[in-house]
């Protein structure tokens, strides 16, 4: 039996959770971090709220690590695999520091986390969105198409001073979602990068800008109901 499913990986307290809640009222989810407690919080609210969902740990820097994950999330949700939507929600290492004093390893983190990973996530989801595309006719037409979401950052658009290694690697996730969508979209994948512009409520950013008033931050689940108003998703 094949089941349409849906996969995040970049799953913390703040915008993979709130979109893996959303995906879940439709469909599977599956709930990708590197630190398994990131997940598990979420995994709770959708299975106690009627909703089937799985936590796998995954580094997407490692090739290995995606495959097993993708392939476990396809046994464990998806039957013969069709995938309804894969979000990259993945940050990365946020880094502020004077570009003569960033060591190599730390230049290189932003690139890994966004370029890297991304590259290596896109590769392995991309075959099962184009099997779930190709089940879509004229006579049978899919309400949603099959989807691949990258979550981007201001830095995506602007490099700001002494955020090299964050705006190097938001500026190649950026980059790499516009190569594949005019590659993917005329097969019938819809990929698209959402650009969240500023800072999200979450609790690794209590104290920033703290003296900003309540307005300051952007609320996780207004990030959520934008990407699935934005994208047409109807979820």
């Amino acid at each position: 039996m094949s089941i349409r499913f849906a996969i995040i990986a970049g799953v913390g307290p703040g915008t993979g959770a709130t979109v893996a809640r959303k995906f879940a009222f439709t469909y599977p989810v599956a709930l990708l971090a590197r630190n398994p407690a990131n997940y598990e919080d979420a995994v709770r609210d959708i299975e106690s709220a009627g909703g089937r969902a799985i936590g796998i740990p995954t580094d997407v820097t490692d090739a290995e690590s995606v495959t097993k994950a993708v392939e476990t999330a396809r046994k464990e949700l998806g039957g013969s695999g069709e995938m309804a939507a894969a979000v990259f929600n993945v940050g990365g290492r946020f880094i502020k520091k004077p570009f003569l004093e960033l060591t190599q390893e730390e230049f290189e983190s932003g690139w890994e986390a966004n370029g890297r990973g991304a590259f290596l996530f896109s590769r392995t989801v991309l075959p099962l969105l184009l099997a779930s595309a190709s089940t879509s006719s004229p006579q049978q037409p899919q309400q949603h198409p099959p989807t691949l979401i990258f979550t981007g950052a201001t830095a995506a658009m602007k490099g700001s001073a002494q955020c090299a290694s964050f705006s190097t690697g938001k500026f190649a996730l950026r980059s790499l979602s516009q190569s594949l969508a005019r590659e993917f979209g005329p097969q019938g994948v819809h990929v698209a990068h959402v650009n969240v512009d500023g800072v999200i409520d979450i609790p690794r950013t209590k104290e920033w800008m703290k003296d900003a008033g309540p307005d300051s931050k952007i609320q996780p689940e207004a990030v959520s109901e934008d990407i699935f108003l934005g994208l047409g998703l109807g979820v």
